[in-house]
């Protein structure tokens, strides 16, 4: 249960991190960053488990980038539901899904070796 809250609030910080640093990805502020990782969390789990099933032939000829992809529609579609949290569109969702890609791997690395 911990794990679970502390990767919630992390997720939650990744949005607000990389708000400052992509052009078109927006957050209001930490209630709207905390709701976003929620429900990019629940999106995740449900339609993006379903899509990276059907799409896992690419996914192993692309070496496992095309995850990066299903990312980045994800975040599309959770900003689409949490008001507060804007992606501008697919450019800045994928350089936001290889943002928070690269920032997880160092934060789990730090923090859960």
């Amino acid at each position: 249960m911990r794990y679970l809250l502390v990767n919630w609030v992390l997720t939650a910080l990744g949005f607000l991190a990389v708000a400052h640093l992509v052009t078109g990805f927006r957050v209001s502020g930490l209630g709207p960053a905390l709701i976003a990782a929620l429900v990019f969390g629940f999106v995740n789990s449900t339609i993006g488990l379903l899509l990276k099933l059907v799409t896992l032939p690419v996914t192993l000829i692309t070496f496992g980038l095309f995850l990066l992809v299903i990312n980045a529609l994800m975040l599309l579609l959770a900003s689409a539901l949490v008001p507060g949290f804007e992606v501008a569109g697919f450019g800045p969702a994928l350089l936001a899904a290889i943002q928070l890609a690269v920032l997880n791997t160092i934060v789990r690395h730090v923090l859960f070796r």
